[in-house]
This record gives C-alpha cells, structure tokens and sequence, in this order.
C-alpha cells in the first residue's frame, strides 16, 4: 500500500484502484463525525453518573429491580459477535472474495444486530412494568436518555447494513459502495465500543452495592 493513502482502520490496497486511494478523504471526515458523535454519548454518559445515586433515584425503582443482567450479558455476546462477522466481511471487502461472502457476514452481522434490538425492546418493556420510566427520577431520566440512544444508532446501522445489500447488488462493488462499507464499518465497532461502556457504568455499575 502506498503510504500517502494510509487512514485509520482498514485499507483496502492498490490493488483496489481508486477504493483505496480516495478513501483517505472521506474516511477522516467519517472519524470527525464520529467523534462528535462519541463527545454526545460523553455528555450523556455525565448526565447519566451526576443522578446515579439513591437521591436521582427519588426511592423508587432501583436497577436490582429493573435489570436483567443475564438478557444484558446475551446482548453484550450477540453485540460483540456481530463486530467479529463484520470484521470478517471488511477482510473479505479487501481481500475481494467476491459480492457473495461480503454479503454473507454482513447478513449475519444484520440479524445480530436485530437479535439485540428485539432482547433490549424486552427488558425496556419489563422496566416499564416495574416503573422504571423516565418521569420516575431523575436516574431513569438519564437512564432513558442514554441507552435508547445507543439503540437508534445500531438500529440506523441496521438500516445502512440493509441500503449496502441492496447498492451491492445492483452497482456492485463500485469504488463509492466500498468506501461505504468502511465507514460503516467503522460506525458498528464504534457502536460496540460504547456498549462495552454502557454495560460496564449504567449495568454492572448500577447493580453494585
């Protein structure tokens, strides 16, 4: 790979012609946008720990009650699953395994991705079953204003995984589709990122004594 091109992630080669050598460009200005989009989680992730206390939680419904560590761990599974199966699709993008096996794992990674929706549509429907909704506290609040959040993202990124199917199959792997294929790549292992910190500050942390 000529070195003039390289950008953070995954470089295609010279071997993919323009893919590659255009890609710099436009894969840095995705990294600005996501990390815009990771300074909004911040804000939200303080939002979040300045009511994690017994007093934002107003004596109401706590997360011993509300959470299911068990669904929660599944989804953290499933989620991580779902960035190998894209990783494996991006490697088959670069290594060009052809239209069929790039669509494979990034099916694979799209019913993944669903399968996550559909466990944490349940558990939000179990916490507004115990009253763990919004206008409760000032916990559930933030607590709402975080995690959905992470929700709508992966579920636009179900969204452009089923929009790249479909531009695959009818331009092909066109420069413009790849290039479209690594950033989103690079959304959806962002989006794992900030599960891991989800998982780890709002679930195991708010079940700790």
């Amino acid at each position: 790979m000529s070195g003039g091109n390289l950008h953070p992630g995954l470089n295609l080669g010279d071997h993919h012609g323009k893919a590659h050598s255009g890609a710099e460009a436009v894969v840095f200005g995705f990294w600005i946008f996501l990390m815009s989009d990771v300074v909004i989680f911040g804000l939200v992730f303080a939002s979040y720990l300045t009511a994690a206390n017994p007093m934002g939680m107003a004596g109401g419904t706590g997360p011993a009650e509300a959470f299911d560590l068990g669904s929660v761990f599944a989804q953290t599974v499933i989620l991580l699953a779902s960035s190998l199966t894209f990783g494996f699709a991006t490697l088959a993008l670069r290594h060009e395994d052809g239209r069929r096996a790039i669509a494979r794992w990034l099916a694979v990674s799209l019913f993944l991705g669903l399968g996550f929706l559909t466990l944490e549509m349940r558990d939000f429907a179990h916490m507004i079953e115990v009253g763990a909704v919004p206008q409760r506290s000032g916990y559930w609040s933030a607590f709402w204003g975080l995690v959905p959040l992470h929700g709508l993202h992966l579920a636009a990124g179900c969204l452009w995984i089923v929009v790249m199917l479909a531009q695959m199959a009818t331009l092909g792997l066109v420069p413009a589709v790849k290039t479209r294929l690594l950033r989103l790549g690079l959304f959806w292992h962002c989006l794992d990122l900030i599960w891991v910190a989800v998982f780890s500050i709002v679930y195991l942390g708010g079940l700790m004594p």
